[in-house]
């Protein structure tokens, strides 16, 4: 079965842009499932429900989980127990993998790993996984931790070294941003805007709600 398995960030960019119905509609046609783990469920429903300014988002996103569009891992039989095992694991490797002069770098959080990790218990059983972050940290882990190397170098102004061989992942995945979901979306006419700016406008949307995408890479979708 194909998963799409969504981070926190990209169900707030699309909740932020007023998109976030493309997902019932790409789900409608599409044969595979939509997850997200229960520490993004508390990143995007439970924890925000509490909070007046962003209460309106959280109920936006519960509706998709209550109308099944988006689902949890016991869809699969998976247990959250198994999910929290595998998350601390690949946490504990994921922030000993970099080291400044300080020490160790902590690169990722809880919700992001926890995302990696239900994707690689998916991959172990057979399914084919995509994960959804709009995150450049996490991606660049996974595809090319070297230039993360560079970047948090350059970010903490002071030499990171990248020392454990947490690349071991590396082949197991395919990240997908907001920018390419929209992307996907106008392509199958699922928009919803009849307008030929509209492609433009919705990737620059994204970027500017949180998408790690690049004025370039944004030009060369828009030509595909």
């Amino acid at each position: 079965m194909k998963v799409l398995i969504c981070d926190s960030g990209i169900l707030i960019n699309l909740s932020l842009n007023g998109l976030l119905d493309i997902l019932e509609k790409l789900k409608k046609d599409w044969n595979g499932k939509i997850l997200i783990t229960e520490q993004v469920k508390y990143e995007t429903i439970d924890r925000p429900l509490n909070i007046l300014r962003f209460k309106l988002g959280a109920l936006r996103i519960e509706s998709l989980l209550t109308k099944e569009i988006i689902e949890l891992p016991s869809s699969l039989n998976i247990s959250n127990e198994e999910i929290k095992r595998k998350t601390k694991e690949l946490l504990e490797i994921a922030n000993h993998s970099y080291k400044a002069k300080e020490g160790w770098v902590n690169i990722v959080s809880e919700g992001e790993v926890s995302c990696i990790a239900i994707g690689s218990i998916l991959k172990e059983k057979g399914h084919e996984v995509i994960i959804a972050t709009d995150e450049r940290t996490i991606r660049l882990l996974f595809e090319d931790p070297k230039t993360l190397e560079k970047i948090m170098s350059k970010h903490l102004h002071q030499q990171v070294q990248f020392v454990a061989p947490y690349t071991n992942y590396s082949q197991k995945f395919n990240f997908i941003r907001t920018s390419e979901i929209v992307y996907v979306a106008y392509k199958k006419g699922l928009l919803g805007i009849e307008n030929k700016q509209a492609l433009d406008a919705a990737l620059y949307a994204t970027k500017f709600k949180g998408a790690a995408i690049t004025f370039e890479e944004i030009e060369a979708l828009k030509k595909i």
